[in-house]
């Protein structure tokens, strides 16, 4: 029992020297100023020594023997998933699992699910997917998948339990809405390949409409094949959907940006604790899409890269959001490898647009509110109406792409909530 103190101890010595005799100590270089590292120093050690104190009254008096490797993981566990929703630890099977999952497809459900207020919660089902086609909805609070409470869980938990083998079964109990109604959903699981441009010419209107449904590597190239066509086909104004659009990848948002924002307009910032962690990413485009007005559409499903978009383009005054407040998840999460091969995923910075606002829990309030019950197709049988409806037919029975229409035929409506939307400070890191 002393031998694993005493090893305890010694480790974390060694972990706090070097914790110690990070660069990012030196920040105090006035001889003047006090130095705060051995304050800080001394009191990692006071309580790095209690930790290893009740590490040994564990290994030495709990009713059954537990490993030093599942205490110490669990213990960091616990440290890491209580900095935020959105850190976590990662086992060496969990950190494997990422990187296999970023390399190819997989089999599950199609849910972007987020952890708000300690519970599992949908960001949004994905387009064309199980979870869309099944109902599930932006903002469900998912309490059990196969009838095990997601209390406590973390996001990993949630994907091994929502992903698997295609075909298989998966029953999900969600509560939703203010009135916290219980829901069960029993959805197949299925290969989840998201088509990442979907466009459309609204008929008799000449305004296109493109509907981006996440941010992928090939987004901005299928962006610009949407574009030319809109472009051959003469259209006067665009509406850009990006309702239920969970994210993706921020340089895909990015080179979106590009083509409608000229050098050198600021797109987003990032800041963090330390100056290494804040940027300012600005377009390096000298020629993009312009000379006709356009009109963003986000829901409570946009999140993250989707949110950047929606905030670059009216910040810097090229389009108006219309819809109802987003999501909210503008944060930056960094994968870092620990010596076993574990890792941890640390929020490192937050997200701000243009004009300095902060995404992360505000999200992004429109321009024009449409109510969300409202913002709907006016049918009660959707796929039945596709049946017998053209896509522009459908697309014009929206209630949001109805008052992004009428406000795009409004040019002095336009131009007056267009240019009285303020850049405060022009982005800053």
């Amino acid at each position: 029992m002393r031998a694993l103190r005493s090893v305890l101890t010694l480790g974390l010595i060694c972990i706090t020297l070097c914790l110690a005799f990070e660069p990012r100590a030196e920040e105090g270089s006035n001889d003047d100023t006090v130095n705060p590292v051995p304050v800080f120093r001394d009191d990692i050690l006071h309580e790095l020594g209690i930790f290893a104190d009740a590490v040994t009254l564990i290994d030495a008096n709990y009713v059954r023997k537990v490993s030093p490797k599942e205490l110490i993981s669990s213990a960091l566990d616990g440290m890491v998933s209580s900095l935020d929703s959105h850190s976590e630890f990662l086992s060496y099977e969990q950190h494997m699992k990422l990187q296999a999952d970023s390399m190819g497809e997989f089999g599950g459900l199609g849910i972007k699910v987020a952890i708000r207020d300690k519970v599992l919660t949908v960001i949004s089902p994905l387009e064309a997917t199980p979870a869309q086609k099944s109902g599930i909805l932006p903002g469900d609070r998912i309490i059990k998948i196969n009838d095990k409470t997601t209390e406590g869980f973390g996001l990993d938990d949630a994907v091994d339990l929502l992903r698997g083998r295609p075909g298989t079964l998966v029953k999900l109990t969600i509560v939703r809405g203010p009135e916290r109604d219980i829901k069960e959903f029993t959805l197949k699981r299925a290969i989840i390949k998201v088509q990442s441009v979907r466009y459309s010419l609204i008929a008799g209107e000449d305004i296109g409409y493109i509907r981006i449904a996440d941010f992928q590597r090939h987004t901005p190239s299928d962006l610009n094949k949407a574009m030319r066509y809109f472009i051959k086909n003469r259209i006067k104004a665009l509406i850009l959907d990006l309702r239920g659009n969970p994210g993706g990848l921020m340089e895909a948002s990015i080179m979106v940006c590009e083509r409608f924002i000229k050098k050198p307009g600021v797109i987003v910032s990032t800041k963090g604790r330390f100056e290494g962690q804040n940027a300012v990413f600005r377009s390096r485009a000298s020629r993009v899409y312009e000379g006709f007005p356009v009109a963003v559409i986000i829901n409570e499903g946009s999140a993250s890269a989707s949110e950047i978009v929606a905030a670059a383009l009216r910040d810097n005054k090229r389009a108006v959001i219309v819809g109802s407040k987003s999501f909210g998840k503008g944060s930056v999460q960094t994968v870092m490898p620990l010596k076993d091969n574990s890792a941890v995923r640390l929020t490192t910075s937050y997200y701000y647009t243009p004009s300095g606002r902060i995404i992360h829990e505000k999200g992004i309030l429109p321009d024009i509110i449409t109510p969300r019950e409202e913002a709907v197709l006016g049918t009660d049988n959707e796929e039945e109406a596709k049946d017998v409806l053209t896509p522009e037919q459908v697309l014009l029975r929206d209630a949001d792409i109805l008052e992004s229409i009428n406000l795009l035929n409004d040019r002095g409506r336009y131009e007056s909530l267009l240019l009285g939307y303020p850049l405060e400070t022009g982005g800053s890191g």
